[in-house]
């Protein structure tokens, strides 16, 4: 009989997954034909989430999602001898956690995944990387909500007007994404300005920073998340902060406050000009003005 969830799963593969039959023995990486056959699969892309995972380890963790009023997974991958389960939820659109994507859509995400994960009670310890694979014999598995997820519609089911439910888990899924791009890309922002480094002195600096955030975290994003983020962090700001343009807007902001303290003599008065300060702090004009209220 056909299955499209287990056919949408196997098509959304990364070409290159990582698997382990034993996770004692860790995980490697091998081509999708042969990551398919193991007990344990990674399930999303490298810089794509297309699913929500969640562990959840406890007798009936497959069905009483519906007892805590939680929306129905997509997909429920059961171990016979326990009980326990891991919930897929399928998304219509993918999340993309480069860094070059947009921060707000992430921070969304993340509060949504974290909102969902406390309502299914589900582990707060996994990584996310790796599931059972629901192609292996050993595993149980059932199809319960056959349309694709948006996040707005998980969303309803949330409350995330609540409190509680607006906050982002800085060590927990998503979450970790959205801590160690914002802690790297401020430090950056001062940091470049000591030295203005050559791009690869400024690449591997930008790496060794974000690996020490990353390392601060219970379960640490792997190798590839974090060489994305530091390369990313580390050429947006090379290309954007040079010394020859903060020099620039140094000149201009000096040059700005000139003409306004003669402008405010001309005409008896008056407030003198701010420059443009936000730009140092490499953040937007409407950050700059809502931080000083």
């Amino acid at each position: 009989m056909r299955n499209e969830a287990l056919e949408l799963f196997n098509d959304r593969l990364p070409h290159k997954p990582y698997f382990s039959d034993d996770l004692h023995f860790g995980v490697r990486i091998a081509g999708k034909e042969r990551a398919i056959l193991a007990k344990y699969i990674q399930f999303n892309q490298p810089h794509a989430m297309f699913w929500l995972g969640f562990d959840v380890d406890r007798v009936g963790a497959a069905i009483d999602w519906s007892d805590r009023n939680a929306p129905a997974p997509t997909l429920t991958i059961t171990n016979p001898e326990n009980g326990h389960a891991h919930l897929l939820y399928a998304l219509e659109t993918s999340i993309r956690t480069a860094p070059d994507g947009k921060i707000k859509p992430l921070k969304y995400a993340a509060a949504v995944e974290n909102a969902l994960r406390k309502k299914l009670g589900a582990d707060v310890g996994y990584s996310g990387l790796i599931c059972k694979n629901p192609n292996h014999s050993h595993w149980k598995i059932a199809v319960w909500q056959p349309e694709l997820y948006t996040l707005d519609w998980l969303a309803d089911s949330l409350d995330l007007n609540a409190a509680n439910d607006k906050e982002i888990v800085a060590d927990y899924g998503l979450g970790r994404n959205c801590t160690l791009f914002d802690k790297t890309r401020k430090w950056a922002y001062r940091a470049i300005r000591q030295g203005w480094p050559e791009y690869e002195q400024w690449l591997q600096a930008c790496y060794e920073r974000a690996s020490a955030y990353n390392l601060q975290f219970s379960m640490p994003l792997d190798e590839n998340e974090l060489n994305g983020i530091a390369r990313s962090i580390a050429k947006w700001t090379h290309v954007n902060f040079s010394q020859s343009s903060f020099e620039l807007y140094i000149t201009n902001t000096h040059t700005s406050e000139i003409q306004a303290i003669r402008g405010s003599k001309s005409k008896g008065g008056g407030r003198p000009s701010l420059g443009n300060p936000w730009i140092s702090q490499g953040i937007s004009r409407a950050t700059f003005f809502r931080k000083k209220k």
